[in-house]
């Protein structure tokens, strides 16, 4: 799993602080000051907005509680 954030963003902040609190790991890249990250995270989404989160082939872009929860379960 891949979590695309910036460091002022506040769902990125909600969104990483859920995803630990339900003990899953991910691999977190800062699309602020990553200029490969910034672009990974725009080919898998279309979109500049964070954060973004990669659970296998699914993009989720935004907080998506519901969405990431029916994701994880899945997997």
């Amino acid at each position: 799993m891949k979590v695309f954030t910036t460091p002022t963003c506040p769902f990125c902040v909600m969104a990483k602080e859920w995803l630990r609190l339900r003990g899953v790991e991910y691999e977190e890249k800062n699309a602020a000051d990553d200029m490969d990250a910034r672009r990974e995270m725009i080919e898998a989404s279309g979109q500049m907005g964070v954060p973004v989160i990669i659970v296998d082939d699914e993009v989720v872009v935004g907080f998506n509680q519901t969405l990431l929860e029916a994701l994880l379960t899945k997997t």
